[in-house]
């Protein structure tokens, strides 16, 4: 007989598969988050953490934001849930009016869903869909870069090039080409933009040369590659990818979830890099991570172009149920609020220089081989310890021990904090990052 199945027990931790963890390994040594306020968590126990990575690069303006939770009531007690299929609530509108307005040159259109992951799959079929209006469907290859993150749908992991992320789950997309990416041994403790490294873009050139620009309908990257350990672009690389697409009519997308909504000390990566992509992806400072949110902003060449048929029909066959969610929404518009009240995109221009001189006072502690930073953003490398990532893992335990929350990929550090944080709190972040590096030594 086969025995009864056992019901999990309240506050077991066994029936959480918890997403990119090492299961195992958390549930025996657990690191738990109680509560959150400005720029720090708290544990069960009352230990209080600073916030080095801003949740997951997501809560710009601070936690526990009054005026968002405020708005997020206020639209709860009005209206929970309204369609966005062939229906529509005022507060979307309003949303894409904003984003609209402080976009860069002609990305004037929104389309929204509910993560970054989401915002990539959309931006693909979008470019599928406007190149197809345009009588060009044989325009069907993506080219993504190595080290790339764009999430975690099948397109985003198919033009991703994280290795880890993309072995475990066969041949995903067909017709996908990756760009070499450009993370050179030259450019080691640069500070800002690597001087080295423009000309990788010319690699472009020679996969239009293989398959042909009429079969390429975009090229996908981060402006400042993210969750690979943060790699700022080249100096120039960027307005190369820019004219190689114009040159052959390929779509560029940038994929601006971690970059966008100030962390650069800009609105986004194409207005500090002055360069406008045709599609740009977002999530994660757009609502501060209160509610769930991503979102695509269009060119209007691109709105345009899907705008071809009778205007009875489906411009776009392409939607979430949670598109535009009215909480979402009023939590979005709420956090546009501050960031223009208290001025955060220049708080985080004018803090990035503190930034900057304190990431790379821990140049010369063992084993650092490399720290990048470009805004309110860094990467330490550190030399590995045996397998890949066990002294990146001994660093990110050690300093939360410590007291400090930061991001581990391989043996990459990374940090980038709230953007509402204060000079000595970041000489706070920066003192226990060193401990936490001379630890694991």
């Amino acid at each position: 007989m086969t025995p009864p199945k056992s019901a999990p027990v309240a506050n077991n931790m066994d029936a959480f598969l918890m997403p990119f963890t090492a299961n195992r390994q958390f549930k025996a040594n657990p690191r738990l988050l109680a509560r959150a306020k400005g720029v720090h968590y708290w544990t069960p126990e009352g230990r209080q953490i600073i916030d080095g990575t801003a949740g997951l690069w997501c809560v710009n303006a601070g936690h526990g934001r009054e005026e968002i939770k405020a708005a997020i009531v206020a639209q709860l007690d009005e209206m929970d849930y309204a369609p966005s299929f062939q229906m529509g609530h005022p507060k979307s509108f309003e949303l894409a009016a904003r984003h609209a307005a402080m976009l860069p040159g002609d990305l004037n259109h929104a389309f929204y869903c509910n993560s970054g992951s989401e915002a990539v799959d959309s931006a693909l079929k979008i470019a599928l869909a406007y190149h197809r209006a345009a009588g060009q469907g044989t325009r069907t290859r993506f080219i993504g870069r190595e080290r790339g993150y764009h999430g975690v749908g099948f397109g985003g992991i198919s033009v991703g090039g994280m290795v880890n992320n993309r072995k475990w789950f066969g041949a995903m997309l067909p017709g996908v080409d990756h760009l070499p990416h450009t993370h050179l041994p030259q450019n080691a403790f640069a500070k800002g933009e690597p001087e080295h490294g423009a000309h990788l873009a010319d690699a472009l050139e020679g996969i239009v040369g293989l398959h042909d620009a009429s079969n390429i309908a975009a090229v996908i990257v981060e402006p400042c590659a993210g969750s690979t350990g943060f790699l700022p672009p080249p100096r120039g690389y960027l307005k190369r990818l820019r004219e190689i697409c114009d040159k052959h009519g390929i779509l560029l997308i940038f994929d601006e979830v971690i970059t966008g909504f100030g962390r650069l000390g800009a609105s986004f990566a194409a207005e500090k890099f002055g360069v406008i992509p045709d599609l740009m992806t977002v999530a994660k400072g757009i609502s501060n991570a209160t509610v769930p949110m991503g979102g695509v902003f269009v060119r209007k060449h691109v709105f345009d172009g899907l705008m071809t048929g009778p205007e009875n029909a489906v411009d776009l066959f392409h939607g979430y149920t949670y598109s535009a969610h009215p909480l979402a929404c009023a939590a979005a518009s709420a956090v546009l609020d501050i960031y223009r009240d208290e001025a955060l995109f220049q708080r985080s221009a004018e803090l990035s220089p503190y930034w900057e001189q304190g990431v790379h006072s821990l140049k010369g502690l063992p084993n650092v081989t490399d720290i990048r930073n470009l805004g309110m953003a860094c990467g330490i490398d550190l030399a590995p310890e045996g397998a890949v990532g066990t002294r990146g893992y001994k660093a990110f335990v050690k300093a939360f021990d410590l007291g400090l929350m930061m991001r581990q990929s391989g043996d990459a550090l990374a940090m980038s904090p709230p953007l509402v944080i204060e000079k000595n709190q970041i000489d706070e972040i920066i003192e226990i990052t060193g401990k936490a590096i001379k630890a694991v030594a």
